[in-house]
C-alpha cells in the first residue's frame, strides 16, 4: 500500500509541477520546478524512496530510449550524420577520459574508476531537457535535429562507458583489449537484438491483424512491451540493453511504414506514449529532488575525507566540473563545425562559423533524465559487501551538473540566439505540397473506381455519382490551391489560413451547440461524446 501511495504522490507532483511551470513568468524549465517540488516533498513529508539501481534502470531507461529512437526524424539526422557522430561518439569518449582524469585530480577521495563513471554519466545530453527549454526559447530547427541525434546516440555511448567504468571500479582492473572486444559484443549484439525483436514482433502482430482483425488496446500494449523485451533479452545474453532499446525504437519507424496500423491505434498509441514520456521524465526529476537532502548530507561526509569541512566545496566541485564540460564541448563543437565546413567546401563558400552558434550548441547540451538515471544505477555495494566508494558524492555532483546546465541554458541560450543568423535551411513546403497533391490525385482515382464498381446496374446510381462528385470536388480544390498558375506560394498559404480559420470557427460553434444541447437534456451523453470526439479529430487535423 505504501508503494502505491508513493507512486500516486509522485504522479501528483509531476502534474502540479507542470501547472506551476506554466504559471511562472520567468523562463524556468519544468525539470527545475520538478526538482524543487521533489526537494520540498522530501523535506516536508519525510518521504524516502529506496531506489534499487537495476530496477530503476529497467523501469525508466528502456521506454525513454525506445521513444527517442522511434520519434527522432531520421532523414533530418542523416543530413548532419557526420556532425552527430562526432558529437555522440568522439565527444563522449573524450569527455569520459578527459573529465574523468580531471575529476580524479580534483577530488582525491574519489577513486579513478568512480571518477570515470561520473564522467560517463554526465557526458550524454538529454533531448527532453532541451525540449523543455526550446518550448520557451526558440531553437533553430536544424540545431534541434543535431541535438536530438546527438542525444540519441550519446545516451548509448555514455551508458556503455558507464558500464565499463563500474566494472573497473568493482574489480580494480581494466584491459583496453578486453574492453574493446567486450564493447563490440555489447554494441553489435545489442543493436542486432533490438532490430530482431522489433521486426519479429511487428511482423507477428501484422500477420495476426490481417487474418483476425486488429484490437487497438492490444496493439498499444505491444508497443509498450517491445522496449522491455529488447532490453531484458539483450541483458540476458550479456549484450547492451541500452543499445537494444535504442535500436528497437529506430527499427520501429521503418517497421511502421511497411506494416500500417489502424488510424485509431496510432492516435491512441501516440497519446499513451506522450503520457508515459511525460510521467517518466517528471518522476525522475521529482525523485531527484526528493533524494537531494539526503544526498547533500551524505556527500558532505564524503568531502570531509578530502580534508574540507565547508559544504561550499560541493558547489565548487560542481562548478569546476561544469566548466570542464563546457570548455571541452565548446572546443569539440568548434573543431567539428570546421571539419564539416571543410568537407562541404565545394558545395558552399567556406567561412568560419559564428562563435555564437558554437556557444549556443555548447550551452544547449543540457544534461537531464538520462544522466540522473545512469548515476542512480551505480551499485550500492562492492563485491565484498562494503559500501561503494563515493557513490553519494557522485550522485550529488551529477545532480549539480544537471541543475546548473538547465539554469545556464535557460539564461544564456536566449542571449546567444537573439539576432543570430543561422545558415539557410531548405523549406519543406514544396515537399509537403507534392505529397498532398499526389495523395489527393490517388484519392480521386480511388473514388472514381468505387463509383463505377458500386453504381453499375443500381437504381440509386445517381446517389453514388452525386456523393462521389462532392468528395472529388474537395480534393480538386485542394490540388488547385497548390497548383493554380499565377498564384504565389504565399498567396496559396494565405488562402489556406483563411479557410482553416473559418473551419475552426465553425467547429467551435458546432461544439458549443452540442454542449448546450447536452446540458439541456436534448441529447444523451453518449451521443454528445461521440459528436465531440469527431469534432476534436477534425480540429486536430486542421491545426496540424
Amino acid at each position: 500500500m505504501e508503494i502505491v501511495s508513493i507512486v500516486l504522490l509522485l504522479l501528483l507532483a509531476v502534474v502540479i509541477s507542470g501547472a506551476i511551470s506554466r504559471m511562472l513568468p520567468l523562463n524556468i524549465p519544468t525539470p527545475l520546478v520538478q526538482i524543487a517540488l521533489g526537494a520540498i516533498i522530501g523535506l516536508v513529508a519525510h518521504l524516502r524512496v529506496e531506489l534499487d539501481p537495476e530496477l530503476f534502470l529497467l523501469l525508466f531507461l528502456p521506454p525513454l530510449l525506445f521513444l527517442d529512437g522511434w520519434r527522432i526524424p531520421k532523414d533530418e539526422m542523416l543530413k548532419d550524420l557526420s556532425t552527430v557522430v562526432e558529437l555522440a561518439l568522439g565527444l563522449v569518449l573524450l569527455t569520459v577520459v578527459g573529465v574523468g582524469l580531471f575529476i580524479d585530480w580534483l577530488i582525491p577521495a574519489m577513486p579513478l574508476g568512480v571518477a570515470f563513471a561520473l564522467a560517463a554519466v554526465v557526458s550524454p545530453t538529454d533531448p527532453i531537457a532541451v525540449s523543455a527549454i526550446a518550448a520557451r526559447v526558440p531553437i533553430p530547427r536544424r540545431m534541434m535535429h543535431i541535438l536530438e541525434g546527438e542525444s540519441l546516440l550519446n545516451d548509448a555511448t555514455g551508458l556503455v562507458c558507464l558500464r565499463f567504468a563500474i566494472a573497473a571500479a568493482l574489480t580494480g582492473t581494466f584491459s583496453i583489449a578486453q574492453a574493446g572486444l567486450t564493447f563490440l559484443w555489447l554494441a553489435l549484439g545489442g543493436i542486432a537484438i533490438g532490430v530482431a525483436v522489433t521486426l519479429v514482433v511487428t511482423r507477428a502482430k501484422a500477420w495476426v491483424s490481417s487474418r483476425f482483425g486488429e484490437d487497438t488496446g492490444s496493439q498499444v500494449l505491444i508497443s509498450l512491451l517491445i522496449p522491455f523485451a529488447a532490453y531484458i533479452l539483450a541483458e540476458h545474453l550479456h549484450c547492451s540493453g541500452i543499445l537494444a532499446a535504442v535500436a528497437a525504437g529506430v527499427t520501429m519507424t521503418f517497421a511502421e511504414v511497411s506494416r500500417q496500423a489502424l488510424p485509431a491505434t496510432r492516435m491512441r498509441r501516440n497519446s499513451v506514449w506522450d503520457t508515459i514520456q511525460f510521467a517518466l521524465n517528471g518522476i525522475i526529476f521529482v525523485l531527484l529532488g526528493e533524494q537531494l537532502p539526503a544526498i547533500v548530507e551524505k556527500a558532505s561526509e564524503t568531502v570531509k575525507v578530502t580534508g574540507h569541512d565547508n559544504a561550499w566545496w560541493l558547489g565548487a566541485y560542481v562548478l569546476a566540473i561544469m566548466v570542464a564540460l563546457a570548455a571541452l564541448r565548446f572546443a569539440w563543437v568548434w573543431v567539428s563545425f570546421r571539419l564539416t565546413l571543410l568537407r562541404r567546401r565545394g558545395e558552399t563558400p567556406f567561412r568560419s562559423p559564428d562563435w555564437r552558434l558554437i556557444a549556443a550548441m555548447s550551452f544547449a547540451g543540457v544534461r537531464g533524465a538520462i544522466t540522473l538515471a545512469g548515476v542512480l544505477t551505480i551499485p550500492l555495494a562492492m563485491r565484498d559487501g562494503t559500501a561503494f566508494p563515493a557513490r553519494d558524492l557522485a550522485i550529488f555532483l551529477a545532480t549539480g551538473v544537471i541543475i546548473l546546465s538547465l539554469v545556464m541554458a535557460s539564461v544564456v541560450l536566449p542571449l546567444l540566439l537573439r539576432g543570430l543568423r543561422m545558415p539557410a535551411e531548405p523549406s519543406l513546403q514544396a515537399e509537403e505540397d507534392r505529397a498532398r497533391v499526389a495523395a489527393s490525385e490517388a484519392a480521386i482515382r480511388e473514388i472514381e473506381r468505387v463509383q463505377h464498381s458500386l453504381a453499375d446496374g443500381r437504381s440509386d446510381a445517381d446517389l453514388y455519382a452525386g456523393a462521389g462528385t462532392r468528395i472529388m470536388d474537395l480534393y480538386r480544390e485542394r490540388i488547385d490551391v497548390r497548383n493554380q498558375e499565377g498564384r504565389s506560394s504565399s498567396e496559396a498559404r494565405h488562402h489556406e489560413r483563411i479557410e482553416r480559420d473559418m473551419r475552426l470557427a465553425a467547429l467551435a460553434a458546432e461544439r458549443s451547440e452540442i454542449f448546450r444541447m447536452s446540458r439541456g437534456g436534448e441529447i444523451g451523453s453518449a451521443t454528445a461524446q461521440k459528436l465531440i470526439r469527431e469534432l476534436d479529430l477534425l480540429e486536430v487535423r486542421y491545426k496540424t
